[in-house]
């Protein structure tokens, strides 16, 4: 048997809390998404596991070593493993004062504790610690230099920390984050962090929005009221920012984005997160997400062993639909039989 077993098929849990709350929708239970998860099935093909949030009232980032244990075996109940986890570092901004800076990197820390506590259970076969600048491109663009440049101060620090337990750190591409706003100024801050350890987490939605300079125009790719029909331009386009980021990219999601700005509750408006089967959306998400899992020469590049779905701010009514969460199981397996591999297990 040669069917493709890589990469390894996620859904995230933090979908159930980004964008929900007090000002917007309540959120979602971290059991309901377990559940929903465990129950999508294909032509009997299933996710294999989880990206985590460490995030209340999820988990909590403060848990003991048992408490991790118990939520490893509730998840493994579930036939699921845990892939990347995502650390709740907005108590400060990378950018902030000493203290902020401080709280960041402490957030990191327990983080990767999390996250070796996990891989020593084996359940957590691989996977990243997720990061951003926690601060926004209006504060950022006050001082672009020197905000580039504590950003990188703090990735560093945090860098060193993640190094003491073995896991790579992945700042999100968004544009929402200072410093992390545009494909240059994230090849930027990259580059000032330089460590081994610092890497690009892309996501098929946030990375649309960059091609269309929102939050920074200068770096647009597209022209303004770009024409959505021309296909050819918008290939080039993603070309153009897979070519810059994909030497950098240590963690991929799978999404769909219909070329708007959308936010709800507290999160700042951010690439659009389309359902799978969305008629208005603007990729090809199969052939899209090809552009990242292979280099310009056609190769697999192989660089992670899962790839995640990233269905954040979806609404409750469509989150609570089994189908909602088949259909994107359906694109995610098209999207491992059109670029994965088969290794023996």
């Amino acid at each position: 048997m040669n069917e493709n077993n890589y990469p390894k098929l996620h859904n995230a849990t933090w979908p159930g809390i980004v964008g929900k709350g007090a000002d917007s929708e309540p959120v979602i239970p971290f059991d309901t998404m377990l559940q929903m998860t465990a129950a999508a099935e294909v032509d009997g093909v299933k996710f294999d596991g989880v990206d985590l949030g460490l995030l209340d009232p999820h988990v909590n980032i403060n848990s003991t070593d048992d408490e991790i244990k118990q939520l490893a075996d509730k998840i493994s109940s579930y036939n699921l493993r845990v892939g990347s986890l995502v650390a709740p570092i907005w108590g400060g901004p990378a950018m902030g004062t000493h203290e902020q800076r401080e709280h960041f990197v402490e957030m990191v820390r327990k983080a990767c504790h999390f996250g070796k506590v996990l891989r020593d259970l084996g359940v957590r076969p691989h996977g990243v610690i997720r990061i951003d600048s926690a601060s926004s491109p209006a504060d950022w663009d006050k001082d672009p230099e020197n905000n580039t440049k504590l950003i990188a101060e703090t990735f560093q620090k945090a860098c060193d920390v993640a190094a003491e337990y073995g896991e790579k750190l992945a700042a999100e591409g968004e544009i929402c984050w200072g410093g992390m706003h545009s494909w240059k100024t994230m090849i930027n801050t990259l580059e000032m962090v330089n460590r081994p350890n610092i890497g690009f987490q892309a996501d098929m939605s946030h990375t649309t929005l960059y091609l269309l300079g929102y939050n920074r125009p200068e770096d647009r790719i597209l022209p303004e009221d770009f024409d959505w029909s021309n296909r050819e331009a918008l290939t080039d386009g993603i070309k153009t920012v897979t070519k810059a980021l994909r030497p950098w990219t240590i963690d991929f999601h799978v999404a769909q984005n219909d070329g708007t700005v959308h936010g709800t509750g507290s999160h700042d408006k951010t690439g659009r997160h389309c359902q799978a089967t969305d008629p208005n959306g603007k990729l090809d998400i199969a052939k899209d997400a090809g552009y990242w899992l292979r280099d310009e020469n056609g190769n697999l590049t192989k660089a992670f062993k899962h790839i995640c779905w990233d269905g954040c701010m979806f609404a409750n009514e469509v989150m609570m639909k089994q189908q909602t969460w088949n259909d994107i199981l359906a694109k995610m397996i098209e999207v491992r039989k059109l670029h994965g591999w088969y290794e023996a297990e």
